[in-house]
């Protein structure tokens, strides 16, 4: 089915709030505690976003990493780790709401820990900036601006934790080009101009990701929402 472009931005917007509302769910249901693991909180989220709004589609793994598992990027698979007190801990969800996709990811801290107090509002602050400097450069390539977010987390005092900083967002099923992990990606490698259109000549939608990780400390923070809409 061919969308009007104000419908599409409408449509992905929509997907993205469910999400909040979902996140802000799992806060207000104290599903994240400590005591048990990655996976048993990752089954209460997939639970609670069905009961919401009958969500059984992802179009990419569900990720809920903790403690020295928000080190590691997407693409790892490490062990299930029990959520300890005083934890940090972050979810990644790309969630299919009809047929439009979200992607969405918060840190969440358990207790006061200063350090992992300072990463989660840091993340969030250096999404701001992101998001501001992409609409002030409408010139900017996908790797101009990786480059750019990537000195975010120096200035930040941390280190970038990923290999991209964010990706093209759409219509189920998401776009993509076989065996291709630079074109629609914010990459160092690509060069694709973020404003440009794509092969139907609509505008493309993204999503700005930051990992933000202390290797001597073992923790990362992670923030990821759209950033064209």
């Amino acid at each position: 089915m061919t969308h009007s472009e104000e419908t599409r931005a409408a449509e992905l917007l929509e997907a993205q709030n469910k999400a909040v509302r979902l996140f802000n769910e799992v806060e207000a249901r104290g599903l994240i505690r400590p005591g048990i693991t990655e996976g048993e909180l990752n089954t209460d989220v997939y639970n609670l976003a069905k009961e919401m709004y009958g969500i059984d589609t992802y179009w990419h793994k569900r990720i809920v990493r903790a403690g020295k598992n928000t080190l590691l990027p997407y693409a790892e698979n490490p062990p299930d780790l029990t959520i300890e007190e005083d934890d940090i801990l972050f979810l990644d969800l790309g969630p299919v709401f009809e047929e439009w996709e979200a992607d969405f990811g918060r840190t969440f801290v358990i207790g006061s820990d200063p350090l992992k107090l300072k990463l989660k509002h840091d993340i969030e602050q250096a999404f701001a900036e992101g998001k501001q400097y992409f609409h002030e450069h409408p010139e900017l390539n996908s790797g101009e601006y990786f480059n750019y977010v990537y000195s975010l987390a120096e200035k930040f005092g941390w280190e970038f934790g990923g290999p991209i900083a964010g990706h093209l967002i759409g219509q189920f099923p998401h776009e993509r080009i076989a065996e291709d992990k630079v074109t629609l990606y914010v990459h160092p490698k690509s060069n694709l101009l973020m404003r440009s259109l794509d092969e139907q000549g609509r505008k493309r939608h993204w999503i700005l990701e930051i990992h933000f990780v202390d290797r001597e400390h073992e923790i990362g923070g992670f923030y990821e929402e759209l950033l064209t809409v």
